[in-house]
């Protein structure tokens, strides 16, 4: 099984959408898709109420989700670590113990844009706009990750 973890500062906003994206995209059997935050403001909480409603316009449903912090155990449990901008990956990468754990680690837009380390704007504090920019950069990004996945490329 591959397991992908998708992460963004409190976990609300970015990260959740990029979580119901992919999984959406994938089949269930075989992939494990999840997401955290790096900081620890929204333990348990739901998605932003505009996350969910910019999923829910493109028939996703998140409300099952709920906010977490990001541990070193994550490491262990994914093969696959995308963060949404470098703050993300600096907080990330400063709890890895050894350079296999920052492997996993890379920017979800490098996806779309290989090396270049490109942040997906946080949305949090602007309109429902942004969100929807947020949604459409997840979505092109995911199509690459599925595309990568389903051919047993998980680098």
């Amino acid at each position: 099984m591959t397991k992908v973890l998708m992460v963004c500062l409190g976990n609300i906003c970015r990260s959740p959408l990029a979580e119901g994206i992919l999984k959406s995209k994938l089949p269930s059997s075989g992939f494990k898709v999840d997401s955290a935050g790096t900081g620890n403001y929204h333990i348990g909480d739901l998605p932003d109420q505009r996350s969910i409603d910019v999923a829910k316009k493109y028939g996703l449903d998140i409300t099952d989700q709920r906010g977490r912090q990001f541990s070193v155990r994550d490491f262990d449990e994914f093969d696959l670590i995308y963060v949404m901008d470098k703050s993300n990956f600096e907080n990330v990468t400063k709890l890895a113990r050894n350079p296999e754990d920052i492997s996993k680690v890379n920017y979800i837009l490098n996806e779309i844009y290989p090396n270049q380390n490109h942040s997906v704007p946080d949305p949090y504090t602007g309109g429902l706009q942004g969100f929807e920019a947020t949604f459409k950069m997840l979505d092109e990004a995911c199509d690459v990750i599925v595309k990568k996945l389903l051919k047993g490329n998980i680098n």
